[in-house]
């Protein structure tokens, strides 16, 4: 058995990151087992003041008990995620030097994925049956306004409404094309298959 604890930033996360998660563990490694626990959610503006992050990863770190590990799962919004995440990193093992931890910052929001994977979306929750992802989903600044503009008027994209249907949904082989997508595959890859006790 895997735990693997969340730190997340939105409500919609909360719901959103077990269901994808439980979906890339079951295609990385099937017969592995994973536990889950309900993600912890700090605001992401207070996750990057000093203290709160690192009593994120305390609270978590009790949560994953002796053998498990931890991810922290953010958005970038108008920060580099190659400069946000290392740093993050660091503060995150000064606080826990004794767990597995990994942080992915997505690049602008978490929903820039969907996009990366758009075509597996179309038809849910009455979305274009014509989109085709833009050439650079992560470069898009309001992701979640780019969805809205492709589904019927009146209903836009919500993230406590939308995420977790279309975390169940979406192509993963086609979010792979966005980077940091592809940097949270890698690092949830080696959470699952890393020898126990690590």
């Amino acid at each position: 058995m895997r735990r693997i604890v969340t730190i997340v930033e939105g409500h919609g996360e909360v719901e959103a990151v077990p269901i994808l998660l439980r979906r890339m563990a079951q295609r990385i490694s099937p017969e592995t087992a994973v536990d889950l626990p309900k993600p912890i959610r700090v605001n992401r503006n207070k996750v990057v003041r000093a203290g709160e992050l690192e009593r994120a990863v305390a609270l978590a770190a009790a949560r994953a008990e002796a053998d498990g590990c931890i991810l922290i799962l953010l958005d970038a919004d108008e920060d580099c995620p190659a400069n946000l995440a290392p740093r993050l990193l660091d503060r995150a093992v000064q606080a826990r030097p004794d767990r597995d931890i990994r942080v992915v910052v997505a690049k602008m929001e978490y929903e820039a994925w969907f996009l990366a994977a758009a075509a597996s979306l179309a038809g849910r929750s009455g979305i274009d049956e014509a989109i085709a992802p833009p050439d650079d989903p992560e470069a898009i600044r309001d992701a979640k306004g780019w969805l809205s503009a492709r589904m019927p008027r009146g209903q836009p994209y919500r993230e406590t409404l939308h995420q977790a249907s279309f975390s169940a949904a979406f192509d993963l082989d086609s979010a792979r094309t966005a980077p940091s997508f592809d940097k949270l595959w890698r690092d949830v890859r080696e959470l699952i298959l890393r020898p126990r006790h690590a």
